[in-house]
């Protein structure tokens, strides 16, 4: 299951791709917002990023104005690869390079076509390992580093 969420600055191209996802056959799990009122993203990041660093889901994608405060929300959790999308390449390397588990969007920056093509990319795309791996076990050390140091 894929999860999925915004505040209001992304909540229409959100509802754009819930229906594009389910249109693919991908199971999506919305979990707001669904209305235009003012709402602060690091909330509905933690929706998105909490059950992935607990494991409890693989993917998510999160949509905010401009991508840029839910990514930094979302990789305050341990195990978190939330990436900032901006076309289908960084999309894809997203996927094939960093292994993103979360893929980020502005949804006042991008248009909703490209946003699904991104989408389709980063879901469809596999990490290729390989080199990366020995950067993401960096990452990993990096994380293990800090929650030793709180």
């Amino acid at each position: 299951m894929l999860l999925i969420a915004s505040d209001h600055g992304g909540l229409e191209l959100k509802q754009i791709l819930v229906d594009y996802l389910k249109q693919q056959g991908v199971d999506v799990k919305d979990l707001g917002v669904h209305a235009e009122d003012s709402v602060d993203y690091p909330d509905y990041a933690a929706l998105v990023a909490e059950p992935i660093s607990k494991q409890e889901a693989d993917q998510g994608i999160l949509v905010c104005g401009t991508g840029i405060g839910m990514s930094i929300a979302a990789n305050k959790f341990p195990g978190v690869r939330a990436a900032l999308a901006h076309d289908e390449f960084t999309a894809q390397m997203a996927r094939e390079h960093n292994n993103a588990n979360i893929l980020v969007l502005g949804g006042r920056v991008l248009d909703p076509e490209l946003a699904c093509r991104m989408v389709s990319v980063w879901y469809d795309g596999a990490y290729e390992g390989g080199r990366h791996q020995n950067r993401l076990n960096k990452i990993i050390q990096l994380e293990r580093h800090c929650d030793a140091d709180a």
